[in-house]
């Protein structure tokens, strides 16, 4: 299974929740922070199983979501 990362652009996050609803893990929740243009932040919560899939990322209507897809170097 892919494991995945988001990064949340606070100065570009306007607080709207669409992240929050299209994410199917629950990796996204509205935060207590707020930005400095009085919004409440969504935050990214890394313990839920992201997989990547970036519908959070294709729902920001400002483009504040960045996904990255983690991949597993193998041991030697």
């Amino acid at each position: 299974m892919k494991k995945g990362k988001i990064k949340i652009n606070e100065e570009r996050c306007k607080g709207c929740g669409l992240c929050v609803n299209e994410c199917r893990r629950e990796c996204i929740k509205m935060g207590e922070r707020v930005s400095k243009s009085g919004y409440i932040l969504a935050e990214f919560d890394n313990t839920k199983g992201c997989n990547a899939c970036k519908l959070c990322a294709i729902a920001c209507p400002e483009a504040a979501i960045e996904v990255f897809e983690l991949v597993e170097v193998p041991e030697k």
